[in-house]
């Protein structure tokens, strides 16, 4: 989430904290208000999070924002002081700014992690061109998170996505990848920044995830030679929908020489020979 750094302010009436437990915090954004708690001595990070968990479905990840506390001294919002932790009841507010930040879209390794979504046996006869997304998948295996939805009756990962170097492959009966497992193993990455997701089917598992990883402040980046669904109208408007979300939708080749991002990267030569084969010019290419 793009939000401001709080500012130093006087009169912020807090002090570091002299023991444990949680307390009470009511957190205003828009016209609603939510009576919660954090645990005593929260600072700016943890209001952050607090404040995406209860609307986070609400939030423009795209804007920048300003966490204010009441204060009874001024009888108003002031910026949050810095340094402030919570030791008493009070109450703070998330203020979207009109500034929109622009999603640039770099990508690092270091900050990269890619998502492979129900690359299925049983969706082949299924989803329009799934051999070239297939081709294509193949090129994105370094580093990934694989869902499988409901393996035991729609099959495995196809045999030609190599899944030996995966580091979570995980069954899944919802439509989103967002599971409570995918959340802790990114969170065991750090700085993670950017998700490449790729897979089917467009309208449904790869939009629900997408949107659920951009309302946890993540980047992400549809590899659109790489990800297909039944129907070509459903995955045109889904990638539509996803880019005026400031949703990246983006190719192969894009996603791996941005990565490597220099002709002396150590791995140039192995991205170079993956692209020396252009991806395939299916029915795709007309319909992102």
């Amino acid at each position: 989430m793009a939000a401001a750094e709080p500012g130093a302010a006087p009169g912020s009436g807090s002090c570091a904290p002299a023991g444990g437990g949680s307390v009470p915090v009511l957190f205003c954004f828009s016209v609603f208000a939510r009576p919660s708690s954090v645990p005593h001595g929260a600072g700016y990070e943890l209001l952050i999070q607090k404040f995406l968990s209860l609307y986070g479905d609400q939030i423009d990840m795209h804007r920048k924002f300003v966490v204010q506390l009441f204060s009874e001294e001024w009888s108003q919002y002031i910026d949050l002081p810095k340094g402030f932790l919570v030791n008493e009841r009070c109450k703070v507010r998330l203020v979207p700014l009109q500034i929109q930040i622009t999603t640039l879209g770099n990508l690092t390794p270091s900050s990269t992690v890619f998502f492979c979504c129900d690359m299925q046996e049983r969706f082949r006869p299924a989803i329009k061109y799934f051999g070239d997304i297939i081709s294509v998948g193949q090129r994105l295996v370094c580093c990934i998170i694989v869902t499988e939805q409901y393996p035991k009756g729609l099959g495995s990962t196809v045999q030609e996505i190599d899944l030996t170097g995966a580091k979570l492959v995980l069954p899944k009966t919802k439509f989103s990848m967002v599971l409570p497992e995918v959340e802790a193993a990114l969170a065991e990455i750090p700085g993670v920044r950017s998700i490449v997701l790729f897979g089917v089917e467009t309208h449904v598992c790869i939009q629900q995830t997408a949107l659920e990883l951009i309302g946890r402040g993540l980047e992400v980046h549809i590899v659109a030679d790489a990800t297909s669904s039944r129907s070509m109208m459903d995955r045109m408007f889904a990638l539509e929908r996803l880019a005026r979300t400031g949703i990246i939708v983006t190719t192969s080749e894009a996603v791996l020489l941005q990565l490597v991002a220099d002709k002396e990267h150590p791995k140039f030569k192995e991205i170079q020979n993956l692209i020396k084969a252009s991806a395939p010019e299916s029915g795709l290419l007309s319909k992102v």
